[in-house]
């Protein structure tokens, strides 16, 4: 069963958007690219907040 986690490899800041791409198998700066646009075009603020809360519940991967 596929698990989402935060990225220990890939990562800018926390890792979210890296994890979210191992988990869909695509490329990470798409991820990222995709995140910034859409917080671009809603004012920035509900991108930042959503980023911080995936931060916080998004478990790291224990070995």
């Amino acid at each position: 069963m596929k698990q989402l986690f935060l990225s220990d490899t890939d990562k800018k800041i926390c890792g979210v958007c890296g994890g979210i791409a191992e988990y869909f198998d695509i490329d990470s700066t798409l991820v990222r690219l995709a995140w910034v646009l859409l917080s671009l075009f809603t004012v920035a603020f509900p991108g930042i907040i959503a980023y911080i809360i995936a931060c916080m519940i998004i478990p790291k991967r224990s070995f």
